[in-house]
């Protein structure tokens, strides 16, 4: 080899790297939602990529990842994991009609502005919010919804039609004259602030994977099996651009608008810009005021608004040249990993904490971060002493992002900075960082399950956080909902030695009670009067309660219809119980081992014996249909019936459950403490507030 080949070889195998890399990321960024690489990173290295291509023309490969978009198309990878998978299935997938392609991403406003500069002198700009979902193509025929594809790999996606008609903003038929034949709407499908934030509490509660950000989750709930979850879930879609033949408008603009008229949700926040001045003056008032919005955005989208300049431009092989993003760069601060603490969840998850010198992100003082797993924390290299980058994802979950490494460089006092680099390297690799190998509670010896990034203590009945947290989960409200019992309560009741255990709840003395600091006759009788209500809590929601591994509240109500009664379920096989739609076989295998512990045998018996409801009805259909094609919000709070219940009675009777108000909820069920904000949006919209009574009246 000469010396030319020998200064070439790094290069082609840094890009033969770079490739792998990228397809691995589009992978998990796409498919299993888990984002390994931030945006402009995997920019830099997709520009990278480009210019060693350019380079060895000789290493051309069609299936690089500089040649398509990623993909979301369904398929096995050896790497995925437990998780939301386990309710997805093989989706029927559909050739696009007109390929859907991705953005070119710019950074900075210096590009933007050089972008703008390169179109036609006579070309409007109309600037848009980015939405940061996941992309839906909508196919209408004669006015009828009739597919809607993901972006898949760009030409072809899944039709994912059943969830996409849990969405109240995206119509199903649209009837007017002056619709054409075929149509197709391109836009956002998304998970508001508000609905992710609660769906990533209820994980939590269930130790189960969060989702980092609204993307993900909107990914992921879409290709769920089961329309009924998603639409629980409650996503949100915006719709902008329009595609197809004889189309109305000779603008860009102007086929929004049409697309509004016929009822399609299109963002208000659009404008139609004429210089570089009118589009960096919308990008500066939305950097700041995009953080008011209920749903995540993470940039600007600018589109050259005549059709005809469109076509004109035409397309790269990934991107089309009329349109450009821009993202809005990321609020991160430097500070320092003080140390790293465990916190011990009620299944035994122990999870590391960053402890944090205070630094102010978006407003707010940040102290702690989660790190997630031993994993996380070594794919970033950070240990205690550590500066690092802490980031507000979506403005506001805290996470560390990487940390500070010193680059070589001369420094004022003569010596070099890569000398330094190299000592301060050498000094880290002395201290690594190692994750615990007994519990910090218990000190009882971890274990980690194969296929499982969490490290886990299995001495549930001995360890003060898995005990204290399984009785917190048991009397919480979506469970047995038994007042009284909050956390402090609960950590007293277990030092004093009232409470070992869920059983114990019911043996619970009133003079035990009344004696304790903060508690007094009263007091010690309303927690009994709500001890004693709970024994009528349905059978679903008792076996939710138990805190049986990775069983939800959803779960435990799909597991409660088939199986009606304790008994029965006691005895049911993994394959059995993998049968139960949206329940894996680690669900099924957490059910057996739960039933299979002679302990938990021994609660349950007494559980039994104080009387909870062990047993329930079987499944029926709607008990009227009312409520039929009802879009119905519920906001504030009840006298007659809890939140919850009145949710299942809309269900019942043939309603449908949202989250937010918009121009298609049918009416809003309102209690006391009405959100404001909703109220103000029913009342610009017209739409009607119902109290409970008129509610129950109409049922």
């Amino acid at each position: 080899m000469d010396l030319f080949s020998q200064i070439e070889e790094p290069e082609r195998e840094e890009l033969k790297r770079l490739r792998k890399e990228l397809e691995e990321a589009n992978y998990k960024y796409y498919v299993l939602n888990m984002p390994t690489l931030s945006d402009r990173e995997f920019d830099e290295k997709m520009h990278r990529l480009q210019a060693l291509e350019a380079q060895f023309p000789d290493l051309f490969d069609p299936k690089s990842p500089t040649q398509h978009v990623g993909s979301d198309l369904e398929k096995p990878h050896p790497t995925s994991p437990q998780g939301e998978e386990k309710g997805r299935k093989a989706f029927e997938t559909v050739k696009h009609k007109y390929p859907m392609l991705s953005l070119a991403n710019s950074y900075s406003r210096e590009e933007i502005e050089d972008w703008v500069r390169k179109l036609p002198s006579s070309a409007e700009i109309v600037c848009e919010l980015k939405f940061d979902g996941l992309s839906i193509s909508l196919w209408y025929e004669h006015g009828i919804l009739v597919k809607a594809l993901t972006r898949g790999d760009g030409v072809q996606g899944d039709d994912v039609i059943a969830n996409i008609k849990t969405i109240p903003s995206i119509p199903w038929r649209i009837e007017r004259d002056d619709v054409p034949d075929f149509f197709e709407l391109r836009g956002e499908v998304l998970l508001p602030w508000e609905r992710f934030e609660a769906l990533n509490k209820e994980r939590e509660e269930q130790e189960e994977p969060l989702f980092a950000n609204p993307r993900n989750a909107a990914s992921g709930t879409l290709k769920l099996q089961d329309p009924r979850e998603v639409a629980r879930r409650g996503l949100e879609a915006y719709l902008y651009y329009m595609l197809g033949d004889n189309l109305p408008g000779t603008t860009h603009y102007e086929r929004l608008e049409t697309a509004k008229q016929w009822g399609f949700h299109i963002s208000d926040a659009i404008k139609v810009c004429h210089s570089v001045d009118e589009v960096m003056a919308y990008i500066a008032y939305w950097d700041t005021e995009r953080k008011n919005l209920p749903v995540a955005t993470d940039g600007i989208v600018l589109k050259v608004n005549n059709l005809a300049q469109q076509e004109e431009l035409g397309f790269t092989a990934k991107t089309p040249r009329w349109a450009i993003a821009y993202k809005f760069p990321a609020e991160k601060q430097l500070t320092l990993l003080k140390e790293i603490t465990y916190q011990v969840g009620r299944t035994g998850v122990v999870t590391p904490v960053a402890n944090l010198e205070p630094v102010q992100l978006s407003g707010t003082i940040v102290q702690r971060a989660t790190l997630h797993n031993e994993d996380f924390i070594k794919s970033l290299d950070i240990r205690p002493g550590d500066r690092v980058w802490v980031e507000k994802g979506g403005e506001i979950i805290p996470k560390i992002v990487g940390r500070e490494k010193p680059t070589p460089s001369c420094s004022t006092d003569g010596h070099r900075q890569s000398d330094r680099a190299e000592l301060f390297t050498l000094s880290r690799e002395g201290d690594g960082f190692t994750f615990p190998t007994v519990c910090p509670e218990c000190g009882t010896p971890l274990v980690r399950v194969e296929g499982e990034a969490a490290w886990r203590c299995p001495n549930e009945a001995g360890c003060p956080p898995q005990i204290k947290g399984k009785i917190e989960h048991f009397v919480s409200r979506k469970a047995m909902n038994i007042d009284g019992l909050g956390e402090e309560t609960i950590d007293l009741f277990y030092q004093k030695g009232l409470l070992h255990n869920i059983a114990d709840i019911y043996d619970l003395k009133l003079e035990d009670i009344a004696a304790q600091e903060r508690l007094g006759e009263k007091s010690a009788q309303n927690m009994l009067a709500g001890i004693e209500a709970s024994k009528q809590v349905p059978w679903a929601r008792v076996l939710f309660a138990l805190g049986i591994r990775m069983v939800g509240e959803t779960t435990a109500k799909k597991i409660a219809r088939v199986y009606n009664n304790i008994d029965t379920l006691q005895w049911a096989t993994t394959e059995q119980l993998c049968a139960i739609e949206d329940v894996g076989p680690q669900i099924a295998e957490n059910i057996v081992a739960y039933f299979n512990d002679m302990r938990n045998l021994e609660i349950l018996e007494r559980l039994r014996q104080a009387g909870l409801q062990f047993e329930g009805e079987a499944a029926e259909g709607p008990q009227s249909d009312k409520l039929a094609g009802m879009s119905i919000v519920i906001s504030g709070t009840f006298a007659h019936h809890s939140r919850d219940e009145y949710k299942a009675m809309i269900e019942a009777n043939g309603g449908k459950n949202v989250g937010s108000v918009s121009k298609k909820t049918s009416f809003i069920l309102a209690g006391e403490n009405m959100g404001p904000e909703k109220r103000k949006k029913a009342e610009d919209l017209g739409i009607k507030l119902l109290t409970e009574d008129e509610f129950l009246k109409m049922l």
